[in-house]
């Protein structure tokens, strides 16, 4: 078998002034195998100075550094002539290498030669995945170029196939290459693609530092992912979505793998054609990508649509939803952990929910999950929703009473769930469902929003006198339940926990 390659992060660097930039690449090295100094960033004086400031400082920079000078089009600030790029570039001999596009490379070979053994060759394209990808490698691979470089911007993770077939096909041909997809649904391209042939991976040192859509802070890839140990073999498990990149489960499950000491790493996939993802990376029979792939966690829009797409279980059935996806050999089954999870830290809390009273505010997935879970142990459930019409089909099949939401006292109930957005961290953070007047006699308010940790439901909740319970409990109990289907044993709920805390703050 062949040795694993070294993984390697590159710390973009984009400042305005000189001064800056020396000062932040000091700290880059500090985090990364190599340094890229984004010099396009610079203001024109400032780009004018460096032409005699720069090459003083650059050895003192303890990791290898790549020069790029992007002109307008192709990620940088301002029309730039290529005589004036190539020369200032070309020029600057502490570089380990110098990142220029294709034309700029062919050009300079034409006009006062170039040494080859220090380019990246690269080609962008801020806006798709172009039909014509592997012709562009194509023309790349025919230079000298020390390495080649390829960054694209998908639509969908699917789309991610082309990206990892260059990586292949680079591979096969003897070539070095960086290939990355942009944006949220090229993210697992950052993670897996030092693991498959990409020369390094960009990640910048805080999150304001990045230079391109999609990049991943360095800390997280080397902390959270474990990005050195993933290879060939690391177990693949993921959330799928649109969008997903707000989601801490990533956080969750490889704290939880870590901790178990498992090769396996859960990453985040922006999908917006289910179909097309189930077909191609997922199904073993129709995949075109040779991964590990154990198992997803699906989240909206996808939890009813997945549903023809896998085997389901009766209680996804019954819930009318998929949450959780096991891949076992050649089959895709289907289950949902969202009901029991619900239900988990109502029972921990107040004992036997049979007989109790419960008020279920909404009438979507989450809703539709309430409902079930309680009805499965015992309670009397009413659901409350703006739009009647709406709820009713939802109260006949959960066998719940239905009534209009409008300034409903909520005194006659022992438990009232939130089961709607309204309270998320965001353009809704400062909306409740239920004022502190018509909670007053509940016992016991329970959000299942996770983020923030303290909603204006649960603050008003506090405000009547009712108990309360938040979100975050059935987040990490929902986990662990799709842990346990994955791996066969149960997680460590300390770690999960530790690391949603974390990632809330």
């Amino acid at each position: 078998m062949k040795a694993k390659d070294p993984v390697r992060i590159c710390v973009p660097v984009c400042e305005r002034s000189l001064e800056a930039l020396k000062e932040s690449a000091s700290l880059a090295a500090l985090e990364g195998e190599l340094v890229e100094l984004r010099l396009d960033c610079l203001s024109s004086d400032e780009l004018r100075a460096a032409e005699k400031g720069l090459d003083s400082w650059l050895p003192t920079i303890a990791s290898p550094v790549i020069l790029t000078l992007r002109p307008l089009g192709q990620g940088g600030l301002r029309r730039l002539d290529q005589g004036f790029r190539f020369e200032f570039l070309n020029q600057r001999k502490g570089a380990a290498f110098l990142d220029i596009e294709l034309e700029l490379g062919l050009w300079a070979e034409k006009h006062g030669g170039l040494d080859w053994s220090r380019i990246i060759c690269s080609h962008h394209d801020f806006a798709a995945v172009p039909s014509d990808l592997e012709e562009i490698y194509g023309r790349m691979a025919a230079t000298r170029a020390e390495i080649l470089k390829i960054s694209v911007h998908p639509e969908d993770a699917t789309d991610c196939i082309a990206v990892f077939r260059l990586l292949e096909r680079a591979q096969k041909d003897g070539r070095k290459m960086i290939a990355i997809a942009m944006g949220p649904a090229g993210v697992l391209t950052r993670i897996l693609g030092p693991s498959r042939g990409s020369y390094l991976t960009y990640a910048p040192r805080e999150d304001k530092g990045a230079t391109a859509s999609g990049q991943i802070r360095a800390e997280v890839l080397k902390e959270m992912y474990r990005l050195e140990k993933i290879d060939l073999t690391t177990q693949i498990t993921g959330v799928i979505g649109k969008p997903v990149g707000h989601s801490i489960s990533p956080a969750i499950h490889n704290a939880a793998l870590d901790a178990a000491g498992i090769n396996g790493v859960y990453i985040p996939f922006e999908v917006g054609d289910i179909r097309a993802f189930i077909k191609r990376l997922v199904n073993p029979a129709t995949r075109e990508l040779s991964w590990n792939l154990r198992g997803l966690s699906v989240t909206a829009p996808h939890k009813s649509a997945v549903m023809e797409l896998v085997e389901p279980d009766v209680d996804s059935r019954e819930i009318g939803a998929v949450n959780t996806i096991v891949i076992d050999e050649d089959n895709l089954k289907g289950y949902n952990t969202d009901g029991p999870a619900l239900v988990q830290p109502l029972i921990q809390r107040m004992g036997s929910l049979k007989g109790l009273r419960c008020a279920v505010i909404g009438a979507g997935g989450a809703a539709r999950a309430a409902l079930w879970g309680l009805g499965r142990e015992g309670a009397s459930t009413t659901v409350f929703a703006r739009d009647i019409t709406r709820a009713k089909p939802l109260a006949e099949i959960m066998r719940a009473d239905c009534k209009p939401l409008r300034q409903h006292s909520f005194a006659e109930f022992d438990i009232v769930i939130n089961a709607t957005p309204l309270g998320t961290r965001g353009t809704l953070v400062e909306e409740t469902i239920a004022m502190a007047s018509q909670l007053q006699g509940a016992r016991l308010a329970y959000d299942l929003v996770y983020n923030p940790s303290e909603t204006r439901f649960l603050r008003e909740a506090r405000e009547a006198g009712c108990e309360t319970l938040g979100g975050l409990q059935m987040l990490i109990a929902q986990a662990a339940l799709q842990f346990k289907l994955w791996n066969g044993q149960n997680p460590a709920l300390d770690a999960m926990t530790g690391a949603a805390t974390e990632a809330l703050d």
